[in-house]
């Protein structure tokens, strides 16, 4: 083999060892496992597809309801981020 295939080869090496550890970091932040947060995450999103299917004459309270389950998914998003 010739000294450029070898550099070749350890620097690929080096490199997928990187991406790797680089990559373990970005994919997802070292969250804890938070089950009851996750739980509650489902649960609102299930909610929010739930009130968008439904018709739109509720006085204007499916829209209001719509908003407020997307503030409470921001809240719980930002409270499992801020645990870690």
């Amino acid at each position: 083999m010739s000294t450029k295939t070898e550099l070749t080869r350890r620097d690929a090496a080096l490199m997928t060892v990187g991406l790797a550890v680089i990559g373990s970091s970005l994919a997802s932040p070292s969250i804890a496992a938070q089950p009851h947060m996750e739980a509650a995450l489902a649960s609102l999103q299930n909610a929010l597809a739930s009130l968008q299917a439904a018709e739109a004459n509720k006085g204007g309270h499916r829209e209001n309801a719509i908003g407020l389950v997307e503030q409470a998914i921001e809240q719980v998003e930002l409270g499992m981020e801020a645990a870690t």
